[in-house]
């Protein structure tokens, strides 16, 4: 594991990477350098054929942004690539690598607008290759619009947390804005394509956001306010229900199957004659029949069956006539009913 990831896992507040970019640098001015370069150095990058329109309109603001820090730029259209170059006016010798991620991301489909403030001092650029993390294509495009999410809010919600312009593109993620917000978005990317959604970063650059307004907090681990996620592995493969239980180990290897003539030895059919052997089959054949003629015509003859009846047997005797002694009761019982009535 290198320093960088081991740095990563860090707090906010503990990082000194992190506390590093929150420093304020110094303006590099012309005063500041005398001695001019003395060689030249340039840096040239290929566009696509449907960037040509694009850059052949917004060339000249390319150019006056660039010739104000000293930097040539040229368009070849015919061989389809830009060009930036040192001059002996430029003072800062950085300045030619800013003009290089200038003209990649403005091949990347970065509008110029954005792609100018890689030239300030306190903003960088980063181009992070997708393709290489994930080798299933679906995989891939399932993980990168999960990145962009559902009508680009994911996408914005990760420019608003980390300050940065982030641009999905083909292949690759540009993003530009100050070091620490590109520190972040290269880490969301990355888990991303490692099948972590983003929504997770998302939350704890929120939480650490809020922490960061709190005075007492600042020289506090942050750790217990973060939330944890673990990641799990479940396999999406159907496990049989009933799991054969392991048989215990034999060095000595399974029996041989019999063959069809092993079995015939055994049962006796080996040595039969061929008129035998028809005979057998015919009679096993009619036998099979027979059963099956029996299964249906007592499957028809179910259709004929009558029904049981339930007949209330309460006031009838067991030889199916009127129970007489009842009948006697009820009467005896009406009558009396009626003489006790008064007239």
């Amino acid at each position: 594991m290198s320093d960088s990831e081991k740095e990563d896992d860090r707090p906010v507040n503990t990082d000194p990477v992190d506390n590093a970019w929150d420093l304020k640098v110094p303006a590099f001015k012309p005063e500041h350098n005398p001695h001019r370069l003395l060689e030249e150095s340039s840096f040239a990058t290929l566009f696509p054929k449907y960037r040509e329109k694009y850059l052949k309109q917004c060339w000249p603001l390319v150019q006056k942004s660039l010739q104000e820090q000293g930097i040539k730029a040229e368009l070849d259209l015919i061989e389809g690539s830009m060009t930036v170059k040192t001059t002996r006016t430029t003072w800062d010798p950085y300045i030619i690598i800013k003009a290089r991620d200038m003209i990649k991301l403005m091949s990347r489909s970065v509008p110029y607008e954005q792609a100018v403030k890689v030239l300030q001092d306190d903003i960088g650029a980063d181009i992070i290759k997708i393709s290489s993390l994930v080798r299933n294509k679906e995989k891939f495009v399932k993980r990168r619009q999960r990145l962009i999410g559902p009508n680009g809010c994911t996408l914005k919600s990760i420019e608003l947390l980390t300050k940065c312009y982030v641009l999905v593109q083909g292949q690759t993620v540009a993003a530009l804005g100050p070091y620490k917000g590109l520190q972040q978005v290269r880490r969301i990317c990355e888990d991303t394509m490692k099948n972590v959604h983003p929504i997770y970063n998302i939350k704890a650059l929120m939480i650490k956001r809020e922490l960061a307004k709190d005075p007492k907090l600042k020289n506090e681990n942050w750790e217990r306010f973060l939330p944890k996620f673990n990641s799990k592995n479940v396999s999406k493969r159907k496990q049989p229900k009933n799991k054969k239980a392991k048989k215990e180990y034999t060095p000595f290897p399974p029996p041989q199957q019999e063959s069809k003539i092993d079995k015939q030895l055994a049962s006796g059919e080996f040595f039969l004659k061929e008129e035998q052997k028809q005979a057998k089959k015919r009679k096993e054949q009619e036998t099979r029949h027979e059963e099956a003629a029996k299964k249906r015509v007592e499957r028809r003859a179910q259709a004929f069956v009558a029904p049981e009846e339930n007949v209330a047997t309460k006031n009838v005797s067991k030889k199916g006539d009127i129970n007489i002694e009842e009948f006697k009761r009820k009467v005896k019982k009406g009558f009396k009913k009626r003489s006790a009535a008064p007239s």
